[in-house]
């Protein structure tokens, strides 16, 4: 009788230890890059269910590992290579035409909305995947993740040494100098007040029906900064730069929510009415978020000044507000 269960006759558990360089990696990003494959949620699953351990002990997906840190892999038989295909032709070129900056040690695509970043959820191919379909003798690494609605800069490691700086650049926060600093452009509903208004609101990620991930402010999450500010104002509404202190799940969006300003577009924490007015009028069909740059400096020396122009889109639905 034939099995179709993907985890039916695995290998047995594996214990891991995490390499020096690994240190402040998440659980579940060190777990994906061992599962290559395996969908986010299912390595959710494996946390939550406390088939993976650390050091013998349960530990959260969002835990940070240190070096020589055990990790137990449960038995899971994945996909071999191929047997998931290929990202569709288009896709990969979409990919290739993305790429705005590459060197020895990292590059950078201006991701379109609507590309996840990486795959799970029922989603096969993000980004992270149609580039190493691209480049299969390359080892390509995730520095950060974007929202599947949102444009713009999305950073990957070519080597190890830049993923675990990045990283580490990431976590010090923009107040430290070196740090890595992020800009996004985003519309708001309504009329902001003038100046930078900084929301210091820390942030909870639940799980819905189906694993879907919804962000709350409350006092029980983790510790998120962000600062609007007004570049203009267009119809009644605010066209803003937002940049972040912490790098949150959904934090701009919660964040803007939060202070009774969603961005325009989003379908998650937005206004449902004011979204579909301004898709009637200005057809703006997606969220209104986009990762404008990128500036981080790596060995404390070489600078990197990142840009990626507002999408078309985003443009074309500006100028008609």
């Amino acid at each position: 009788m034939a099995h179709s269960d993907p985890t039916e006759h695995p290998p047995g558990a594996r214990i891991v230890r995490v390499p020096e360089d690994r240190g402040g990696q998440r659980l579940d990003n060190f777990l994906l890059g061992h599962l290559k494959g395996a969908p986010r949620s299912l390595v959710y699953k494996l946390v939550r269910s406390g088939q993976v351990r650390v050091n013998g002990g349960r530990a959260k997906a969002e835990r940070r590992l240190e070096g020589g840190d055990e990790v137990r892999i449960p038995p899971l038989r994945l996909p071999a290579p191929g047997e998931k295909g290929t990202p569709a032709r288009g896709l990969l070129e979409a990919m290739e035409a993305s790429i705005v900056f590459e060197d020895a040690r990292l590059l950078a695509i201006d991701k379109p909305s609507g590309v996840a970043s990486h795959g799970g959820s029922g989603i096969s191919f993000g980004a992270i995947e149609t580039l190493r379909a691209l480049r299969p003798r390359e080892s390509l690494e995730l520095v950060h993740r974007l929202d599947r609605d949102t444009s713009g800069l999305l950073l990957v490691a070519k080597k190890r040494s830049a993923l675990a700086e990045l990283q580490a650049l990431m976590r010090e926060g923009a107040e430290r100098a070196g740090s890595l600093r992020k800009r996004y452009l985003a519309l708001l509903v309504g009329r902001m007040p003038d100046g930078v208004m900084s929301v210091e609101a820390p942030l909870h990620v639940g799980l819905r029906q189906g694993g879907e991930r919804h962000v709350q402010v409350s006092a029980a999450g983790k510790p998120s900064l962000s600062h609007f500010r007004v570049l203009e104002r267009r119809g009644g509404h605010s066209y803003c730069e937002v940049r972040i202190e912490t790098g949150r799940t959904h934090q701009i969006r919660a964040h803007a929510a939060h202070i009774g300003h969603p961005v325009a577009g989003d379908d998650k924490y937005g206004d449902p009415a004011v979204n579909r007015r301004l898709r009637e009028q200005i057809g703006l069909k997606r969220l209104f978020l986009h990762a404008a740059s990128l500036e981080f400096a790596l060995d404390g020396r070489t600078p990197y000044v990142l840009n990626a122009p507002l999408a078309p889109e985003l443009v074309e639905a500006l100028d008609r507000l």
